[in-house]
């Protein structure tokens, strides 16, 4: 299973699923990660933590602990 935390920079990937539950999983869907969207890493922060991402046309940082929970279609174009 590839997730958002595997994505290199500069890659455009489908969300396929979310994990997860509860307030953690609602968050995540209401910053616009959701089934279909699609995600552009632009940036990892120098000691790797949080991913800086593109999602809906706006500029998001998530941690890698919730880049986890993110399933993705490895490679999207």
């Amino acid at each position: 299973m590839a997730t958002l935390r595997d994505a290199r920079c500069g890659q455009t990937v489908r969300v396929k699923r979310l994990h997860g539950a509860g307030p953690v999983k609602r968050r995540m869907m209401e910053m616009g990660i959701t089934k279909g969207a699609e995600v552009f890493v632009r940036k990892y922060a120098p000691l790797g933590d949080p991913i800086e991402i593109n999602v809906r046309g706006y500029e998001l940082a998530i941690r890698k602990s919730d880049a986890q929970m993110v399933e993705i279609e490895p490679e999207f174009s």
